[in-house]
């Protein structure tokens, strides 16, 4: 039996939210938007064609308090709601109040969220089906004492999750008794605060994992479908950052197993609507491992849309209004490649802290098809002017693009993240960029320990090569040219004489300094190097342009651009360098220049986000030993523990539990 949908709530934010709105529209289907304080001016709410207030910006005072959601319901006469993914995505009970009120889910059935959203009732009910599962323990756990028992007995590394986690919330791995009775609390206190529910549970850690994922699609009448892959393996704290559809690692004979046990799993449970299956696959013997099932929309369910031309939020409309599938598992066919990287408000420079403030600029890349048949898409939930605020997830945009093959869709990602302005806040475009050259990466060689592995000393940036290096001393040189010759025409201007622009500079970056000699012309020009070698330049930038495209020796290099006094900042394909331009004689006497030094704060805590201080773990006169904890920090959803460096004495707490604190505030003095 089908029913009319004519009006969606969608309880969410961000970028999902403007997500489904978009696809509602499409489809004729009037929305309703639901926001916080924080949220009072953002995209989804302005999108949408009608919006209510329902709380204070924390989630658990307004996103996932199912009354409130309830009361929005009965104020617009919504008739079917969509979840998003979070918040209250997969939580039974509010799927049941909806049922209560008459009102259409646009989900899975409660008894497939209540089976499947349990991490260890979906494991037993994954095996009972014939699925592959990771060995563990799938017990509840009652205290960090018989977390440190339990982890002993199945052997380090283990994972320690949330039961009705996701997102990479409530989950750590522990390489020993310590971490493991650490990673214990800090666990159930994520989860307590994102889900509601602190219940925790143990399995072992596949060591160099891969994560591959299956989304499925099932209607009422028993129909269940998969519709390939995602590789999802470089991460950050358990959290996706790259994810791409296909896999470079699958065959399509692994690809047709993982599809089978996936649909036999969501059968088993009477599944209808998309979800998604996740793996563990062993990157040596290509085993592969249940993980979790998540029964609602995943973020990076884009990149699936791509390569096979579905709108999962249409089908699962659809599906939702009681409709069968209009497809059968031959009608699915996997088309080219797709990337996604998730644009986040963290500073990769910091070990990825979360970062807020306002963005002061944002403009992504242009969406569409482009002439070598590439596309770009950008979902977004923000726009320039917006805030990013400590109280949701730092991600700001995913970007995505497909090609025909898996080489072309990451130089065209490469190419989009050129093109991406950011600036107020600390982000990740920088990382992303660099991730997207590392040959590693291009050869499809990725497991879930990428990001330690390739970067073990943290993101510093990435060092240009020399002929990098001559393309962006290039860059500065004309820009330079450019700026002295608009300060030279407005200085003629007003007394009417105009000074001649030299031809010699010096263009020191990356700690290398370049003697260079520049014919500018109207559109551009050529650089000459002291060693012979020259470059040609074509750019249509002018002072007080961030951004442009700069051709140079016919290669595009979508070049950003920061002007800071003599400084030239610029960030091009993951590097980001400060050049300065002199002529030859002021470039000499600038090497004989005094550095100033930074003070000293080798001796101080300080807070590396802005957050809420929820525990100290010293106290003043306390002698502490390197990596000990000291104090925790909660933002954005996470918990982040904070560790001493090395042994030492505390000499001052300056703050208190529940402070807020801003980036670099002082927590505490050693002496």
């Amino acid at each position: 039996m089908t029913v009319a949908i004519t009006k969606i709530l969608i309880a969410n934010r961000g970028e999902i939210a403007c997500r489904v709105i978009r696809t509602a529209k499409r489809m004729g289907i009037a929305t309703v938007a639901v926001y916080s304080d924080a949220d009072r001016d953002a995209l989804h709410v302005k999108m949408a064609d009608e919006a209510v207030h329902i709380g204070p910006a924390p989630s658990n005072q307004s996103y996932i308090v199912i009354e409130k959601i309830l009361d929005a319901i009965r104020k617009t006469g919504a008739d079917a709601v969509h979840p998003g993914y979070g918040f209250l995505s997969e939580n039974p009970v509010f799927a049941a109040a909806l049922e209560k009120e008459g009102v259409t889910f646009i989900g899975p059935p409660v008894g497939a969220i209540e089976a499947m959203g349990d991490k260890i009732t979906s494991k037993k009910l994954a095996a009972e089906a014939g699925v592959s599962t990771v060995p563990g323990h799938m017990g509840l756990i009652a205290d960090a004492d018989e977390a440190v028992t339990i982890s002993d007995a199945i052997g380090y590394p283990v994972m320690i999750k949330a039961s009705a986690g996701g997102g990479g919330k409530g989950m750590r791995i522990a390489w020993n008794a310590k971490e493991a009775r650490e990673g214990f609390q800090s666990s159930k206190n994520e989860a307590k605060n994102a889900f509601g529910d602190d219940r925790i549970f143990i399995e072992k850690f596949v060591t160099e994992p891969r994560h591959i994922e299956i989304q499925v699609l099932g209607d009422r009448f028993g129909n269940c479908l998969y519709l390939g892959e995602r590789e999802c393996s470089i991460q950050r704290r358990n959290q996706k950052v790259i994810e791409e559809a296909p896999s470079p690692f699958l065959d399509e004979e692994t690809r047709k197993a993982m599809g089978e046990q996936a649909v036999a799993l969501a059968k088993a449970v009477g599944y209808h609507s998309a979800g998604t299956v996740e793996f563990i696959v062993d990157g040596k013997e290509s085993k592969f491992y249940f993980l979790e099932m998540n029964t609602r929309l995943q973020v990076e369910h884009p990149v699936t849309e791509l390569v096979t031309g579905l709108d999962l939020v249409e089908q699962m409309i659809r599906v939702a209004a009681g409709e069968k599938l209009a497809l059968t598992q031959d009608d699915v066919k996997l088309t080219g490649w797709a990337i996604e990287s998730r644009l986040y408000a963290e500073d990769p420079y910091r070990n990825f802290l979360p970062s807020i403030g306002r963005l002061t600029r944002y403009r992504p890349p242009e969406e569409g098809e482009r002439a070598d048949g590439t596309v770009v898409r950008n979902d977004t939930g923000v726009t320039e002017g917006g805030e990013i605020s400590m109280y949701y997830d730092p991600m700001i945009a995913k970007l995505c693009t497909h090609a025909p093959d898996r080489a072309s869709a990451i130089d065209a990602m490469s190419d989009a993240l050129d093109n991406f302005e950011v600036e107020g806040i600390g982000h990740n475009l920088p990382f992303l960029s660099a991730v997207m050259r590392q040959q590693r990466f291009r050869d499809g060689r990725l497991t879930t320990a990428y990001i330690a592995e390739e970067f073990p000393d943290g993101f510093t940036g990435v060092e240009p090569d020399d002929a990098d290096a001559r393309l962006l001393a290039a860059v500065a040189a004309l820009i330079n040219h450019r700026v002295q010759d608009r300060a030279a025409h407005i200085s003629g201007t007003i007394d009417n004489h105009r000074r001649s622009i030299g031809t010699d500079w010096v263009a020191t970056l990356a700690g290398k300094a370049f003697p260079l000699k520049i014919k500018a012309g109207k559109d551009g020009g050529t650089v000459s190097f002291a060693d012979g070698r020259t470059v040609e330049i074509a750019s249509d930038w002018l002072p007080g342009m961030r951004h442009a495209g700069f051709a140079v020796d016919g290669r595009t290099a979508g070049v950003k651009v920061d002007l800071k006094g003599a400084a030239i900042r610029l960030r091009w394909r993951g590097m980001d360098v400060t050049a300065r331009v002199r002529s030859p004689r002021i470039a000499a006497l600038a090497e004989l220049m005094p550095e100033k030094l930074p003070p000293d704060t080798s001796r101080m805590l300080l807070c590396p986000m802005p957050g809420v201080i929820t525990a100290l773990s010293v106290q003043e006169g306390d002698t502490v030993e390197a990596g000990q904890a000291l104090a925790t920090v909660e933002a954005m959803k996470m918990e982040n523990i904070l560790r001493a460096e090395k042994r030492g004495v505390v000499k001052t707490i300056a703050v208190e539990t529940g402070a807020s604190l801003a980036v670099d505030e002082m927590i505490m003095e050693f002496e």
